[in-house]
């Protein structure tokens, strides 16, 4: 059975020169954590790419026990390819491909061709304010769906090129710039199928912008929060517990799938329009369980 990405929850990024790596992929330093990259990019120094490497591999060559849904952002196609020798790189599940573009998309995806990883190629380039180029990343991707676990975008590297700084009380969603961007971006990827994830949120000591910010991610239909701090994980999970009014909603339109419409509370529930917003609700609910109530994954 395919992983869903809803699995994934808060996703932790993590440094591959990070000296307690070891202790958060095999000895379950945060427990609670249900994915992890190991990145080799944009959170490492180029001096620490000798020990990184060494460093991952006495990860891999380490893991004896179930641990978090384990992924690897390579700095380029050329390391991807490096990686990919490493001796236990079968306990990974997959691969961020970093700054996924026209230029690299196809040589990404024939080195993986035949493999079983998943992927999560990240768009962070110019392609992110051109339609036209995303559409054409969007059709090449098609051709490997069954493989995608999700989408992810460059929230920094978008702001970076629109010469924009976001307060930590600001959503992405506020400037008309990004919302514009990340309006197309989500419709172009969503409405073929395609998982998204949300964007970082940098400022990790405000829980309650933390905690805001994953909510607009799910109005927005992201999922995933990509985290760069072991505390936002129980808070981004608290976020995707379903009230129980989701939950009953979610069960109806399951439950009544043969009919038409049905009215819900007052409200107008078209059956096949809801579907997949009901199963994910159910998979948010079965992985995170329901708000103020005692869940254990």
């Amino acid at each position: 059975m395919k992983l869903s990405h809803i699995e994934l929850g808060a996703t932790l990024f993590i440094p591959a020169s990070f000296i307690s790596l070891n202790a958060i992929v095999n000895e379950q330093k945060y427990p609670e954590l249900q994915s992890l990259v190991i990145d080799f990019e944009d959170g490492l120094s180029s001096v620490d790419l000798e020990f990184a490497v060494k460093n991952v591999e006495e990860v891999l060559s380490n893991i004896k026990r179930k641990t978090p849904l384990l992924f690897i952002r390579a700095r380029s196609v050329k390391q991807l390819e490096v990686i990919l020798a490493f001796e236990g790189i079968e306990y990974i599940r997959g691969f961020v491909l970093a700054k996924f573009s026209l230029l690299n998309a196809t040589t990404y995806l024939e080195i993986l061709k035949d493999t079983n990883f998943l992927i999560m190629p990240s768009i962070e380039g110019c392609e992110l304010f051109e339609q036209s180029k995303l559409l054409t990343l969007r059709d090449i991707l098609l051709t490997n769906k069954e493989r995608v676990l999700l989408v992810r975008f460059g929230l920094e590297d978008m702001l970076r090129q629109l010469s924009i700084w976001r307060k930590c009380d600001e959503s992405i969603f506020d400037f008309a710039s990004t919302s514009y961007v990340l309006g197309s971006f989500i419709s172009i990827f969503k409405s073929s199928g395609f998982a998204i994830s949300g964007g970082v949120y940098p400022c990790f000591k405000d829980e309650e912008g933390f905690k805001k910010d994953v909510l607009r991610d799910l109005k927005e239909g992201l999922f995933s929060k990509t985290i760069i701090h072991p505390s936002q994980i129980s808070l981004a999970h608290e976020a995707y517990r379903v009230t129980q009014d989701e939950l009953e909603k979610a069960q109806e339109i399951i439950k009544r799938h043969k009919e038409a419409v049905f009215s819900h509370k007052g409200e107008m529930a078209e059956i096949s329009t809801m579907i997949p917003y009901a199963k994910e609700i159910l998979q948010r609910e079965e992985k995170y369980g329901i708000k103020g109530r005692y869940h254990k994954s």
